[in-house]
């Protein structure tokens, strides 16, 4: 998987540094083209003459470089490499940037946008998916700040590999140690294959509320903040997917990259799923939908009276269950389900009616509004249920889950084809 790839390693300033020297050698291993970067702090713990040694390249240690150096690149990436400002290029190059160690300094700042040194420009500057490995003291890795930074990092797609547990150089014990660089190497090796899995598919996702008018001012909605939909778009964009997002009523902007169609009502929503999931490979319904919509509009606004207001209510149509009838061969249907009792099992009684290929399950305590989910994947081989994350750590459990699902599917019909 990383044979060609460009893998930029940031290394902090903490004792842990010694142990990136390793990290570097695993990379190259595996076929890596590795642009090793340090921050001033980092370059009192390891000398970067050993890291051009372990990686072949120059080593990046501050914010223009030296301009008659170049990088030892795979042949895809040369025309990337404008070699006018050292930092920005790196950025444009890497495949995954893997932070190790990752100070809690280091985290802060890049939480913040704060990029005084090489390291974080690069963070601030990169598309490529990020594997943080945090190394620190006990009670640096436990105080509030520190948590709260993990948990941005997590929310804006980062992988977290770690800390481990035990001995650390304060004399303390407990978590703060780096992971080991067997599972570093596995986060970055998943964070590549994620990178590719969806590259050159179309991918259509639904987010957000529908908004039924009651008269010229007023609508019968839902409390969907869009949040959920709008991390599975952005997570299949990283994916290398082309994503068409239909979005009704959000609390938030859209993902930048992905071409978005807006709409209001369920009507409104299914005309436009109809034509946007033609060629789809992946269809992902996570929109909330109303199930009933005013029978007649008031033309003009309805005044208060003092008396009890009658309004008689038509059911919308099922989008989902219309998108299941219609799917096409290959295509892979994914919806939602929110449920206040006996969740499991209408999951799968949605699974199965929808002719949907996943259900993500959930309920109104953990799933509307907020940035983190519980949430279980219901198929019709398993279901699992997945603690609670961040809405980007989410989607990603679900696109994994999805790409599965469709593979599987290919796979058994190569195989019946190869039967016949």
């Amino acid at each position: 998987m990383l044979r060609d790839r460009v893998v930029v390693v940031g290394v902090s300033g903490g004792i842990a540094a010694y142990k990136a020297c390793e990290l570097v050698r695993r990379l190259r291993d595996r076929g890596a083209t590795v642009i090793v970067v340090m921050t001033p702090a980092a370059q009192e713990f390891v000398g970067a003459l050993t890291f051009q040694a372990l990686s072949g390249n120059p080593v990046v240690t501050h914010m223009w470089g030296d301009q008659k150096q170049r990088f030892t690149l795979p042949l895809e990436s040369r025309p990337k490499q404008r070699g006018h400002v050292e930092h920005v290029d790196v950025a444009e190059i890497a495949d995954v940037f893997v932070i190790a160690p990752a100070t809690a300094d280091v985290i802060a700042r890049m939480v913040h946008g704060v990029a005084p040194d090489a390291l974080t420009a690069i963070a601030l500057a990169t598309r490529a998916p990020m594997v943080v490995a945090p190394a620190m003291d006990l009670q640096m890795w436990r105080a509030a700040a520190t948590q709260d930074n993990m948990r941005t990092l997590r929310a804006r797609g980062a992988t977290v590999v770690g800390p481990a547990s035990g001995a650390l150089a304060s004399g303390l014990a407990g978590p703060g140690r780096l992971a080991e660089i067997d599972d570093i190497v596995a986060a970055v090796d998943r964070a590549v294959a994620r990178t590719h899995s969806l590259r050159g598919q179309h991918v259509v996702v639904s987010a957000g509320a529908t908004q039924e008018p009651i008269d010229p001012v007023r609508v019968l909605t839902n409390r969907s903040s869009g949040k959920m939909g709008f991390a599975i778009a952005e997570a299949a964009r990283d994916r290398g997917a082309k994503v068409t997002l239909l979005a009704g009523h959000t609390s938030i902007e859209p993902p930048h990259g992905v071409a978005v169609v807006r709409f209001g009502t369920a009507l409104e929503l299914q005309a436009a799923a109809q034509r946007a999931v033609k060629g789809a490979a992946m269809v992902i319904m996570a929109a909330a939908v109303g199930d009933y919509r005013v029978a007649k509009v008031a033309a003009q606004k309805l005044k208060r009276s003092g008396d009890d207001l009658t309004l008689r209510l038509t059911p919308n149509p099922d989008v989902l269950a219309a998108l299941g009838a219609k799917k096409a061969k290959g295509q892979l249907l994914v919806g939602f389900a929110l449920e206040t009792q006996n969740a499991l099992a209408n999951a799968r009684k949605k699974l199965s009616a929808k002719r949907a290929d996943l259900i993500v399950l959930n309920t109104p305590q953990d799933g509307i509004g907020g940035d983190t989910n519980v949430v279980t994947l219901v198929d019709a081989d398993m279901s699992v249920q997945l603690p609670r994350a961040s809405k980007r750590e989410v989607a990603e459990a679900i696109l994994d889950r999805a790409s599965d699902l469709r593979g599987a599917t290919g796979a058994k019909r190569a195989t019946r084809k190869q039967r016949a």
